[in-house]
């Protein structure tokens, strides 16, 4: 083989490589509803729902996900108020400390509640995790999907819960924090489903009673000054799974007045695309900051529910002129993408 000949082929077989490091495709890993991420010093620190434990994943690349480092970090003792149905945990950097926030029950899902550890290591990895008790606002009332973020140096806290002790309906609320492991005001009611588009489908079981509307996952989202809140709506046992969005447009984030809601999903299954109730979000930067990216979980065929068969996908997101956020639609498995900026 001639020297000019090598030098091509090793250059073919580079440059096929360096396309497979620097693009990927949904799903990122097989099973993993509920996905949130946390970007620091250089690796996400990546955590979903595995309902009986927590456990978190370290990576350069979300787009590798599914061979990164991994490690269980908290497995509930037996017979606790908090042992059973571990969901949509988060973990957060605050004040040079690592939290993880989730919701769990003791068997009887009316019993959810919110719950938090703490692990005061520079690296999540290292250290001890340790489990803080749980947090709840005034009235204490069944809670999930716990989220934090700061505003103008405060930390709030928004959530979805019950406004009663039965489940009729699921609602988001938020409450101003004392620290990371208090809450200090009481909880406010900023959304609930109001709109067709967020009470479609039902189920008649013993956890999800018929027509039950739902709002929840709620996550922070702040750009150029802007706030929002994007939100899942529908009852995850349904294909019409989708996100919503609320806009604030006052100055007291604690005023119900002050949040908006877009009478419109802003993200919905795409049948053309082979993707079914694509929600429960959260956000990230790329590696440089220069752009913004939604982390969510779909399925891949309908009717599939609330199962393990919720993949985690990401894709690259765009702004509307008035500043808000386009999600687009959910990209095929097929779809190739490039992975976030470096």
């Amino acid at each position: 083989m001639s020297t000019s000949l090598q030098i091509i082929i090793f250059f073919l077989v580079g440059l096929i490589g360096f396309s497979q490091e620097n693009t990927f495709t949904n799903p990122l890993k097989s099973s993993g509803p509920d996905p949130y991420s946390t970007y620091d010093n250089g690796y996400y620190y990546y955590t979903n729902t595995e309902q009986n434990k927590l456990v978190l994943w370290k990576t350069k690349s979300l787009a590798n996900i599914s061979g990164a480092e991994k490690k269980e970090i908290w497995m509930p003792p037996a017979g606790t108020a908090y042992s059973n149905s571990i969901w949509a945990p988060e973990i957060h950097k605050i004040n040079d400390k690592w939290y993880m926030y989730f919701a769990a029950d003791d068997g009887d899902n009316n019993n959810h509640r919110m719950y938090a550890l703490e692990n005061i290591s520079e690296d999540p990895f290292k250290g001890e995790w340790k489990f803080k008790g749980k947090i709840s606002a005034w009235p204490d009332r069944w809670a999930i999907d716990g989220n934090v973020f700061h505003y103008k140096n405060e930390l709030f806290m928004i959530w979805s819960g019950w406004e009663g002790n039965t489940n009729s309906q699921q609602n988001i609320y938020i409450a101003k924090m004392k620290n990371p492991l208090e809450i200090e005001s009481k909880r406010v009611l900023i959304a609930e489903p109001t709109y067709n588009w967020e009470k479609q489908g039902d189920l008649d079981d013993d956890i999800n009673p018929p027509h039950v509307s739902v709002n929840e996952g709620p996550q922070y989202l702040e750009k150029g000054g802007k706030i929002f809140i994007v939100f899942s709506a529908n009852g995850c046992w349904t294909d019409y799974y989708s996100l919503g969005l609320l806009s604030f447009t006052g100055e007291d984030i604690l005023n119900p007045a002050n949040w908006e809601k877009h009478s419109k999903p802003i993200f919905t299954k795409s049948e053309e695309n082979g993707v079914y109730a694509p929600g429960h979000n959260s956000f990230f930067k790329s590696p440089d900051g220069t752009e913004d990216w939604i982390l969510y979980h779909a399925n891949s065929n309908p009717g599939e529910g609330c199962a393990n068969k919720r993949s985690p996908r990401m894709q690259k997101i765009n702004w509307n002129q008035d500043g808000s956020p386009n999600l687009g639609v959910p990209v095929s498995e097929d779809t190739v993408l490039k992975v976030p900026s470096e």
